[in-house]
C-alpha cells in the first residue's frame, strides 16, 4: 500500500472515531494507538491485507460492512453509529504490535534471494477477541453488547469455540450486533481484500 493511501485511511479511521465516538476515554485510546504500529501493520501474516497498513484498511472495511449490515437488518433510525464505530474500528486492535518482518530465502529465476515476510511476535499471549476487549476497556468503558461483539467476531474461527465452548452461540441469539460482526469481518476479509501470493 502506498504512502498516500496508508495516510488517507488513517485520516479516514481518525475522523470516524472522532465524530462517531463521544465516550470517555477516546482521545486516550487514540493517543495510544499512535504511540503502537496500527496505522502501518499488516492484518495477516498472509491470509488478507497482509501489507503495510492492512489493519487500518481492514478495520475500515469491516466499519462499512457492519454499518450496512445493521442498517438493512434494523434499519438506519435504530442503529447505535457509536456502538457500531467502536466495534468494527477497534474489533483487531489485539493486532497491534504483533507481527514482525523477518526474511526468508527463496528461490527466484533459480537464484535464491531473501525476501522479507510478517511473522507473528505476540508480546501479550491473551488470546484474540478477548485481547482486543481487554485493551479497548483500559481506555473507555465497553457495553455488553459491545464487548461481546469483539470478542466473538472470529466466529467458529475462534479456538474457544472449536473446543466446544457455546458463549458465543448465546451471546450471538442475544445481541445480533455479534452475528453481523462476524459476517462483516468474513465479508470484508474475503470480499474487500486480497490474501497474499
Amino acid at each position: 500500500m502506498d504512502k498516500n493511501l496508508l495516510e488517507k485511511n488513517k485520516q479516514d479511521f481518525l475522523t470516524l472515531a472522532k465524530t462517531n465516538i463521544k465516550r470517555e476515554g477516546i482521545e486516550e485510546l487514540l493517543k495510544w494507538l499512535e504511540t503502537t504500529d496500527f496505522y502501518e501493520a499488516p492484518a495477516s501474516t498472509k491470509f488478507h491485507s497482509a501489507e503495510a497498513g492492512g489493519l487500518c484498511f481492514h478495520s475500515l472495511n469491516v466499519y462499512k460492512r457492519l454499518l450496512k449490515l445493521m442498517s438493512d437488518e434494523f434499519g438506519e433510525e435504530n442503529i447505535n453509529l457509536e456502538t457500531i464505530t467502536i466495534v468494527a474500528l477497534f474489533h483487531d486492535i489485539c493486532k497491534c504490535c504483533y507481527y514482525k518482518t523477518e526474511t526468508r530465502n527463496v528461490k527466484e529465476n533459480g537464484e535464491w534471494v531473501q525476501k522479507p515476510y510478517y511473522a507473528i511476535d505476540d508480546q501479550l499471549p491473551y488470546g484474540h477477541g478477548e485481547k482486543s476487549v481487554y485493551i479497548i476497556n483500559g481506555y473507555l468503558r465497553l457495553t455488553r453488547e459491545e464487548a461481546l461483539a469483539i470478542n466473538w467476531h472470529m466466529g467458529g474461527f475462534d479456538k474457544r469455540v472449536i473446543a466446544g465452548d457455546y458463549s458465543m452461540s448465546k451471546s450471538y441469539y442475544k445481541y445480533p450486533i455479534c452475528t453481523l460482526t462476524h459476517i462483516a469481518d468474513i465479508m470484508a476479509t474475503y470480499l474487500d481484500e486480497t490474501a497474499a501470493d
